[in-house]
């Protein structure tokens, strides 16, 4: 082990390539200041002393959920008062509020798998945003809605994805990745693809020209080795199709989920974070960029990952649902000049991107 870990951290110093055995080993040596260094010192060679930020807005159009996750504390069932569907009417008058934003520059939609709201509705929401914003980008639809649209029409990942790409969506987000390992979907999210399935439709998504971003799902029944074994799987996508564009790690949040109940989870601290994000970026060494999503670590440890790896301070965002209702205490929305303050702060340079990072 030993051995491993001098080789590992050699590599990671000289920006080199690691395996899973080194990326375990440099795990378990716990050297949060080494494993920060290195990831800031591969940031650097990517996107020199900028950091990017984004004027976005978020769309969550129902939290009526057929794949009943016990991960999740967003859905409900067809039928709790808690349940909510936008319709064309209400997205409406979001736009609208929307239209106030000085540089809006990309509408976010995702939402749960609703059992009864067919394809035809997620169309015409995304023709909808696109009349009103010709000029917005719109970052739409994990490959769990993606999974599920191809399932309820009978079409195959590439008519879906070529459809909603003619219809105006631009990018696709990288949520319900989760963790590939099939132990741990089968506790986690039973109802909901697989891995493969996940990695399958990313793939399709850049070989029909559609950039996408990744994520990592950690902090609850996972192993640290599945944990690495995932970040393998997504660096060997990226090699063979580069359509990834950016990198999210999103620790579980456990209030009120059946999940955390369950299995008495106790929420990861700003060590973890860091920690997880540093090894990433040294093990993702094909992803250019990281974001330190700030509505799910808090706004002084999303400081703090910019200098441990992060290059992307994610967005203004609006309205967040999903992780508020897990426990996510901070705001969602946030402004231009905060987000400028922060990054300023840490000694890099603020820089407004759009979706494919210009």
């Amino acid at each position: 082990m030993k051995n491993i870990l001098q080789t590992a951290r050699k590599k990671a110093e000289n920006l080199e390539r690691i395996n899973f055995d080194e990326a375990l080993a440099l795990y378990k040596e716990n050297d949060l200041l080494l494993l920060g260094r290195t990831a800031r010192k591969i940031k650097e060679s990517k996107s020199g002393k900028k950091i990017f930020y984004i004027v976005n807005r978020h769309i969550n159009l129902t939290n009526i959920c057929s794949s009943n996750c016990p991960l999740c504390a967003f859905q409900c069932q067809s039928g709790d008062n808690r349940g909510y569907t936008l319709e064309l009417d209400e997205i409406d008058n979001i736009l609208q509020d929307f239209s106030k934003v000085e540089n809006l520059s990309e509408i976010h939609v995702v939402s749960a798998i609703h059992p009864e709201k067919n394809f035809s509705y997620y169309l015409d929401v995304i023709k909808k945003i696109k009349n009103f914003f010709p000029s917005v980008s719109i970052n739409a639809f994990t490959p769990a809605e993606i999974f599920n649209f191809a399932k309820t029409e009978k079409k195959s990942f590439a008519e879906i994805l070529t459809t909603l790409k003619n219809f105006g969506v631009d990018t696709l987000p990288g949520g319900g990745a989760e963790i590939f390992s099939p132990r741990v979907r089968e506790i986690i999210c039973p109802k909901k693809l697989s891995g493969g399935d996940w990695l399958e439709i990313m793939e399709t998504a850049h070989k029909i020209g559609m950039k996408t971003n990744a994520s990592i799902l950690y902090g609850h029944v996972e192993t640290v080795e599945e944990r690495i074994e995932h970040l393998i799987k997504l660096r060997e996508l990226q090699d063979k199709t580069n359509g990834f564009q950016a990198m999210l790690l999103f620790p579980f949040f456990p209030k009120n989920t059946e999940l955390g109940e369950k299995f008495n989870i106790r929420q990861v601290g700003a060590w973890e974070n860091l920690k997880m994000l540093a090894l990433s970026r040294i093990v993702l060494d094909n992803f250019d960029h990281f974001k330190a999503f700030w509505v799910m670590l808090t706004l002084p440890v999303a400081q703090l990952a910019l200098s441990f790896g992060a290059d992307d301070l994610d967005g203004t965002i609006g309205e967040e649902k999903i992780i508020h209702a897990a426990g996510a205490k901070g705001d969602s929305v946030m402004t231009v000049g905060t987000l400028r303050e922060i990054i300023s702060e840490v000694g890099y340079i603020p820089t407004m991107r759009n979706s494919f990072y210009n």
